[in-house]
Formats: C-alpha cells, structure tokens, sequence
C-alpha cells in the first residue's frame, strides 16, 4: 500500500522541478508521485516523462491541457492511490529528513491500529532574507493523536496552509473539495473545506515543508496578487459559502476557531489586495461581495464585517491610493505577524 499520494503540479516548470522530485524519491516506494503538466510550453513534460521512465514503480504521469494549479490538484486527487494526499508545488521541495520522520511515523499509528485523518507537519518559508518556520506547538499537543476539542486557537499569521496539511484521501474526497480552474489562490480553499471531515489528527513538530518565495512570477507576489484580486475574490467567496454561520456554530469550539481565523485572515487579504489600487470598479466589486454574504448569511456576514480584524482594515481602504494605502496594509500585517 502507497503512504502517500504527492501530486506535483506543473507549468512551466522546468527550471526548479527537479529539486523537488528529487526530496519526494526519498520515501521510495511507501510514496506514489503523480506529475500533472498542465498545459506546459517547455520542457516540464519531457522532465516529467524522464522521472516517469527512471522511476516507474513510483512516479506516472499525468499530461492535460492548462487550467491551473486548482485542476492539477482535481486531477492528481482523482487518480491517487495512496492512504493520504499531499500537494508539492513545482518550485518548493520537503526536507527528506523530516519526510522519513512522518512515514515512520505513519507506518507507526498503522501498526498500531490507529486511524489518522489529517497530519500537521510545520512548514518553512524559505526566503531570500532567510527562512521561517510556521510551528504549532502552541496550538496542537505534539506526537499524539488528538481530536479538534484539544486544538488551542490560531493568532495573527499563523494558519494552517496547504503546506502543513496531509490528508487522507478518502476523507479529502468525503469533502467534496473540487478546485475552480484557471484562479490562484485556491490553496487557500483546499486548507479550509475539508477541515471539518478531518476527526483524528496528528501534528509533528518537523520543519518539512519548504515554501520557496523569492520568484518575480510567483502569484503571491504582491503586484500579482493586486493584479489578480477578482480570483482572490472568487476563492474567498468560495470558502465563505463552504459553511454556514451556524454549520460553524456546531463544531467543536478548537475547529470552530480556527475556522473563523482562517476566513478573517483570508478576507483581510482580499480586502487589501482588492482596494490597494484605487477604482471604482474594484470598490463596486468589493461592496458587492460583502453585500452578496449579507443577503446569503447575515450572521456570517456580521461575524466578519463588524466583529473581526477585517473592521480595522475597511477604516484604511479607499482612503488613500495606491502607495499610502499599501503601507497601511503592512503596518497592519506587521501587527499580526503575517508576513506581509
């Protein structure tokens, strides 16, 4: 039986895939690799199928035309085969000390006869400035299965990415999480729908995964993501439909916390990002956002707009333009330790 299912998604990626392959071939045969060239104009496919070649029993490939990184993750999900489901992105890799570590230990809770739906690994933001680790230890009791009534609350920056997530697959597809195509930030949706169908988990206090930022293309460059606010608006509208204010009322208070942080976040995110750059379009198009959850969840809607973080970043939006409002926004981010 395959441990877990990595589903590598790629466009364009020839320059930096390797380095991430490579860290995922450490867990041999305990792991299945599924590339997914979406649609690539260079030579990710011919990479792709070299990796495929060397590496048979381990890696297949899977080649289809462009439609993002949210159908890469659908795709590799419908044909995975492992217990569990983890994206690595083409330019980030895993610490293969820290990858051996987590099938061990979960060869370990196998053996034991116990069922674990989510693994929280710590994840690394490896810089140009240096790396930073995003640990839980504050959040999660550590090597140790637990339930989301043990789970402590999430403060300022600190969320649980994809990057820290390996779900199982079974459970992931319970969720019915299917990614829009052709948008960015998805990501952001795939670490919060499923949450809920996750009962057991377990977090290890390992720095594995590392999140490469430093490219001028990479979509979480702030002028893309000010370029791209309509598809940060259409995930965040995504994940502000996936559950109902009282749905998020009958969780568990741990998973209902965190649920509510990881939307306040995201929405500061896509306020920002949607009113850095004055227009009238793109205040119309954020009014109409909130106006939409007013009509659909007015609770929901109050619980975010009057009662959240989000009232302190609606005070600074519109009232400057473009360089005065964004130094407000990482003043703000600096408060919360974002990481802006």
């Amino acid at each position: 039986m395959r441990l877990i299912s990595f589903c590598v998604p790629c466009y364009n990626s020839q320059e930096y895939m390797k380095k991430c392959l490579d860290s995922l071939l450490v867990g041999g045969d305990d792991v299945e690799i599924i590339i997914v060239n979406d649609g690539s104009t260079d030579d990710t496919l011919s990479i792709a199928r070299e990796y495929e070649r060397d590496h048979a029993s381990v890696v297949r490939v899977i080649d289809k035309p462009n439609g993002g990184h949210g159908s890469g993750v659908n795709a590799g999900l419908a044909v995975a085969t492992g217990l569990y489901y983890k994206v690595v992105d083409s330019d980030d890799w895993l610490n293969t000390d820290a990858l051996k570590t987590l099938l061990d230990t979960i060869k370990a809770n196998i053996a034991s006869g116990t069922d674990i739906d989510l693994y929280i690994t710590n994840f690394v933001y490896s810089r140009y400035d240096g790396d930073r680790s995003m640990r839980f230890v504050k959040n999660f009791p550590t090597n140790k299965v637990f339930d989301w009534r043990e789970a402590k609350p999430l403060k300022g920056g600190h969320m649980l990415l994809m990057h820290s997530l390996v779900y199982n697959t079974e459970r992931l597809r319970m969720s019915n999480t299917v990614l829009p195509e052709h948008t960015f930030y998805v990501d952001n949706l795939f670490a919060y729908k499923p949450l809920p169908f996750m009962r057991t988990v377990y977090y290890l206090d390992i720095d594995m995964y590392m999140y490469y930022i430093g490219r001028p293309d990479q979509s979480v460059s702030m002028n893309n993501m000010i370029a791209r606010y309509e598809q940060q608006m259409r995930v965040m509208e995504l994940m502000l439909y996936s559950y109902t204010f009282d749905e998020l009322r009958k969780m568990c208070k741990g998973l209902r916390k965190i649920m509510y942080h990881c939307l306040e976040v995201i929405m500061l995110n896509t306020a920002f990002f949607t009113t850095a750059k004055y227009s009238g379009e793109r205040k119309r198009q954020y009014n109409r956002m909130w106006n939409k959850l007013k009509q659909a969840d007015k609770k929901l809607y109050k619980k975010l707009k009057h009662h959240s973080l989000v009232c302190l970043l609606n005070f600074f939006t519109f009232r400057g333009k473009g360089r005065v409002t964004t130094i407000s926004y990482k003043l703000l981010c600096r408060r919360l330790h974002l990481g802006a």
